[in-house]
């Protein structure tokens, strides 16, 4: 089944909402169903990954690599673009879109997490969330162990270093990292000649 419309404006909704609403639970079960068949497809079989991948996400752009296992809350709300690759365990809380760009790549056990729960305790006791979508750009390289939060955007052709934990926004073209994640340093020249450390092209 495809997930209702009226389930996604819930959880698109920029208020607090509950996950006993009526169908979403039925709805997530069967995106999670998609999600243990991708998993569990064979290396020599990627036509019936793609497959499965064009029906569990929002969009797949051409080219777009994921490696087992992923994670996902749905998969409905990511969007792919061209040329992506996202190595193992990546997790993707995407109750709200998570938009990823062309030619992004992403490491090993990253997180992104659209949703959130109220520090209010009576409301977490009703199971209460909210969600904010997260924006990748085109070309960002995401280093391992990376997490990103709810509504965070991340511009084109920047890298988050190992480890970060991504808590606002990062603009285009820098190299950003830490926990909280900063920006160290636009992308320059000395990039074209050196690709790590002091090891020239």
């Amino acid at each position: 089944m495809s997930v209702p419309q009226e389930i996604l404006d819930v959880m698109r909704s920029p208020g607090v909402y509950f996950c006993d609403y009526p169908g979403m639970a039925e709805a997530q079960r069967a995106q999670l169903q998609l999600l243990y068949d991708f998993n569990n497809s064979r290396p020599d079989d990627p036509e019936r990954r793609k497959a499965i991948m064009k029906e569990l996400f929002a969009e797949v752009g051409d080219s777009t690599y994921l490696e087992p296992p992923v994670h996902a809350n749905w998969g409905c709300c990511t969007h792919w673009g061209s040329h992506c690759y996202a190595n193992f365990n990546l997790t993707l809380v995407d109750d709200t879109d998570i938009t990823i760009g062309d030619y992004t790549m992403i490491g090993p056990n990253v997180t992104l997490v659209t949703t959130g729960h109220p520090i209010r305790p009576d409301l977490r006791e009703k199971s209460g969330q909210y969600s904010a979508p997260i924006v990748i750009g085109r070309n960002v390289w995401i280093g391992a162990g990376v997490t990103v939060l709810p509504g965070v955007t991340i511009g084109d052709n920047s890298v988050i270093g190992a480890n970060s934990l991504v808590t606002k926004d990062v603009p285009a073209n820098v190299v950003a990292y830490g926990s909280p994640c900063k920006v160290i340093r636009e992308i320059g020249e000395h990039d074209y000649e050196y690709y790590w450390k002091d090891r020239r092209y």
